[in-house]
């Protein structure tokens, strides 16, 4: 490759990436959330908690020597790396200053630089979605080397919160049924490829969490956590009030207590607290769980349905990145103190980090994605768009529904968790659109038009 087309690469590489870490450039420090003093504390703290993933726990204790900035560097190269690999993949390769330009329009449209330029698990959700879309659906695009570090990508993805790998479950089962229908479309080996990436993800997770408590054990959370989207739908109380006084059940001496808002009961709770936590209540939850899906089967479902509608709309940016965030603070003060002062000095910690202008855009915007990818997969049934973008939308819109539900009816709606999935269906039509200019300019090469072989 001649110097300058590669001068042109690497500037194409490199801006992009600063775009995508923009935020926490700005801001003075990398952004912080709630979520992100738990998954810190893990490697310090050599125990398992609740949704608190111990491999990006030791990601962030990788980048503590320097600030954290390696764990943003890191995001934010892979984003770019996959992105241009999405474009590749879709005959649009070859252009570097494309891979610019998408990832310029999408920092400004959607949540994308708000979730490289945060510590926190959120953009491995996206990025293994899209690296098993192409694993499984366009592997001839990729290289050898390409296919394998996506294997590995996705295993970390799916290593980094078990919501992420219950959605990668969700896309590969869809592939899966794709291979019944057609298996031309769709042949084995490909979905080997993406089991065996899982498979993998699997076995980094309990490596990791021996590796820190000392236990072969699968991180914390099930029940537990679907305990709380069911206080806050009024199930725990009907079933206590249904059971109670019963010797075996703890919560029924303080049932009229409980708060009925699962993030407070969880998070913000002396009656929580002084029950042992997730620790000492964890058994308990699980019994009145699924003891309440047996006996309430059908408001079970009404509420979940319910739950999942509500967390598909609810993908607003920012949540959570607040300015009082007292346990994160905690756990950098007392395992990384060098970095305190920094901390305090953030614009996020002063009180100067404002989304609602943001979403006055990013939502709409979001919303409208979400609802174009059903529209793309008929036009690509219809032939009206090539077959490869209509398997992008479907992809994609797979990923979404059970982000929904594995967060809204198996945990609890929140605007992260869809926004940190939503800005995908952005990226889906953003490359149609492309296509679609393209198309009008010159022919597309014929295996950009249809099913690539393996």
């Amino acid at each position: 490759m001649p110097l300058r087309d590669r001068a042109r690469w690497a500037l194409a590489v490199l801006l992009p990436v600063a775009i995508l870490i923009a935020p926490a450039v700005w801001n003075g420090f990398p952004l912080l959330q709630w979520d992100t003093g738990g998954y810190l504390a893990r490697w310090y703290e050599g125990t398992l908690v609740p949704s608190r993933a111990v491999v990006y726990g030791l990601m962030l204790r990788a980048g503590v020597p320097f600030g954290f900035w390696p764990v943003l560097l890191v995001q934010a190269v892979l984003t770019v790396w996959v992105a241009a690999l999405m474009l590749r993949a879709h005959g649009l390769g070859g252009r570097p200053w494309l891979v610019l330009g998408i990832v310029a329009v999408l920092s400004v449209l959607t949540t994308l630089p708000w979730l490289t330029a945060i510590l926190l698990t959120d953009i491995f959700c996206g990025l293994g979605v899209l690296a098993l879309y192409l694993v499984l659906f366009r592997p001839g695009t990729l290289t050898r080397g390409q296919r394998a570090a996506l294997i590995v990508l996705i295993a970390v993805a799916a290593a980094t919160h078990s919501a992420t790998i219950a959605v990668l479950v969700a896309v590969l089962a869809g592939a899966g049924l794709l291979w019944l229908l057609d298996s031309r479309r769709m042949p084995a080996r490909r979905l080997g490829h993406g089991l065996i990436a899982l498979i993998l993800g699997a076995i980094m997770t309990l490596a990791a969490n021996y590796a820190v408590a000392k236990r072969v054990a699968w991180t914390p959370g099930g029940f537990s956590i679907a305990f709380g989207r069911m206080l806050q739908d009024g199930i725990v109380k009907k079933y206590l009030d249904a059971h109670c006084p019963d010797s075996k059940l703890r919560l029924c001496a303080v049932k009229d207590q409980i708060p009925q808002d699962a993030d407070t009961w969880f998070w913000g709770s002396d009656l929580f607290d002084s029950m042992g936590r997730f620790a000492g209540l964890g058994k308990e939850m699980e019994t009145i769980a699924l003891g309440s899906l047996v006996e309430y089967p059908a408001l079970q479902l009404k509420t979940a349905a319910i739950a999942t509608l509500r967390q598909l709309v609810n993908v607003r940016t920012g949540e959570g990145v607040l300015d009082d965030l007292w346990h994160t603070r905690i756990i950098i003060e007392q395992y990384t103190p060098r970095h305190l002062v920094d901390m305090r000095a953030a614009h996020q910690q002063r009180g100067e980090l404002s989304f609602a202008t943001l979403n006055g855009l990013h939502y709409p915007v979001a919303l409208l994605s979400m609802a174009l990818l059903p529209l793309l997969i008929v036009m690509a049934w219809r032939q009206r768009i090539p077959a490869d973008l209509g398997e992008l939308a479907a992809c994609c819109m797979v990923a979404l529904l059970a982000n929904a539900f594995v967060c809204g009816a198996l945990s609890n709606p929140h605007d992260r968790y869809g926004a940190r999935m939503v800005w995908l269906a952005a990226f889906a039509a953003t490359i149609v659109l492309v296509r679609l200019y393209e198309r009008h300019k010159a022919p597309l090469p014929a295996e950009s038009r249809g099913i690539l072989p393996a």
